[in-house]
């Protein structure tokens, strides 16, 4: 996926901005950069590969090199950036969260009006420059966002840094959120809201979908007023987000803890004791013990010191390696009981897999899952939250192949909590990861624990629901009501 941070200050920003960045870090691991400005110095840009290493590490030592009181900083899981441009709207600097499904169309039509690519990282094409180069088409920053939002599949948020002002453009139907901070002479925004506490920021609102703004040392700038359609990624609270950030003022742990508490009080299994799979399925596990009413026990943990969370590898044979040696099971809890443990999702089911063996090797009698999160019968088309390249890389694609001689036959069927193929794809789920009994939870459950409208939240991973979703972004129903009014 990625995160960003960016803040503008009466003084100088590079400890906020170095610190406020490193607090995304949990969204990506392939690469990382930082740009500041200052009317002395210019535009100054740094940006390293974190496969091997921290953030932290990469750019301590650099941070002398950094000048000025506005920059911007970004974690991403995509292409080297920011990326510096000069153009007839002035020189900025650009980050970007996005998934953009038809680059290569709009590289190519853009090379054909003789405008050029020349940040290629691996014979690829350099997103975020694409994204510049559609806002070069604009007369103004506004109106080529504006453009960015018309022109891309998928999503894109950003963060511009110009010689007036840190612009941040969020998402025109808000898949990925910007949160505005403040404190006392210097604004911040940023993915995460984890990222404002230690350094003193108080979030002031979210950004709204397709909403663009200025943020200067004194004050915000509406630029463009939000969309009035919403559908932001219900795997935020899922998946990728850390504990404490909060999105549309709802918090990830809050969420998660009544998620596991609603889906506790509905289960009938008998069982010794609950855990949760290091980090996101931890808050769900507590929440299931409070609603079940059985003991919550930490029968694995993390090896944090060398292990902080990560995505995993691309490489098959790394991320089972991986997944294996940062986990570390207690025998002590695990041996004799029956154990229920609460992860976040299943997507290849290979990771899972693992655990259950390794829990059985450790004495344990039964083995339940419970999944915060329905089945992932559809790819996502807006945000990379996996290494996936291919639908058929979701155990749930492969069972229905295997059922139905097409990975894409039935899926509304296959879809549908409790319907014939859902249950039989649900119980061939549990038998290729070796349990003792599988449920997910169901789309009705996730949306009670977020709060928001079931219009508002995108479940597309889930029930493919985007497709009811019209050029402009808006719900069908909701752009005919916009329309009469």
């Amino acid at each position: 996926m990625g995160g960003f941070f960016g803040t503008i200050s009466v003084k100088s920003c590079i400890d906020d901005l170095f610190y406020g960045t490193d607090y995304n870090s949990h969204l990506g691991t392939k690469r990382a950069g930082l740009v500041t400005f200052d009317k002395k110095h210019g535009f100054s840009r740094s940006i390293h590969s974190l496969e091997r290493d921290y953030f932290r590490s990469k750019f301590e030592d650099e941070l002398g090199s950094f000048h000025g009181n506005q920059g911007l900083g970004v974690i991403s899981d995509t292409d080297p950036q920011p990326i510096i441009v000069n153009s007839h709207l002035g020189r900025y600097a650009v980050v970007t969260v996005a998934k953009i499904n038809n680059q290569k169309e709009i590289a190519q039509e853009l090379l054909s009006n003789k405008m050029h690519l020349s940040e290629l990282s691996a014979n690829t094409i350099n997103q975020t420059e694409l994204v510049a180069l559609l806002i070069n088409m604009g007369t103004t920053f506004v109106e080529g966002i504006n453009l960015v939002y018309k022109r891309i599949k998928g999503s894109c948020s950003m963060l511009v840094l110009t010689e007036d002002g840190i612009i941040a453009a969020r998402d025109f139907l808000g898949r990925t959120p910007i949160v505005i901070g403040k404190k006392d002479g210097a604004y911040a925004a940023t993915s995460e809201t984890s990222s404002f506490p230690n350094l003193d920021y108080e979030t002031v609102r979210d950004i709204g979908p397709g909403e663009i703004v200025r943020l200067r040392a004194n004050g915000i700038e509406v630029l463009r007023k939000p969309s009035s359609c919403m559908q932001i990624c219900s795997f935020l609270w899922v998946y990728y987000g850390f504990p404490t950030s909060d999105y549309e003022g709802v918090n990830v742990e809050e969420m998660r803890e009544r998620n596991g508490k609603l889906m506790g009080e509905e289960d009938d299994i008998e069982a010794d004791c609950v855990c949760g799979i290091p980090d996101s399925g931890v808050g769900v596990a507590l929440g299931y013990a409070e609603g079940h009413k059985i003991p919550y026990k930490r029968a694995v943990l993390k090896y944090t010191p060398t292990w902080p969370r990560s995505f995993t590898p691309g490489n098959q044979s790394r991320r089972s390696l991986v997944a294996k040696m940062k986990l570390i099971p207690n025998r002590a809890i695990l041996n004799g009981k029956r154990v229920v443990f609460c992860d976040d999702s299943i997507v290849r089911g290979t990771q899972l897999r693992d655990n259950v063996r390794m829990f059985f090797d450790y004495g344990a009698k039964e083995v339940h899952a419970r999944i915060s999160c329905p089945p992932l019968v559809y790819g996502c088309p807006f945000i990379g939250f996996t290494s996936s390249k291919s639908d058929m890389e979701l155990i749930t694609r492969t069972i229905i192949k295997d059922f139905e001689g097409d990975e894409n036959a039935k899926l509304e069927q296959y879809a549908t909590t409790n319907s014939p193929e859902y249950q039989r794809m649900v119980k061939e789920i549990a038998k290729r990861l070796g349990l003792t009994s599988l449920k997910f939870n169901k789309i009705e459950t996730l949306i009670q624990s977020i709060g928001l409208p079931k219009c508002k939240v995108c479940t597309h991973c889930f029930d493919g629901s985007s497709r009811f979703y019209n050029e402009t972004g808006c719900h069908q129903t909701e752009a005919r009501k916009d329309h009469a009014r």
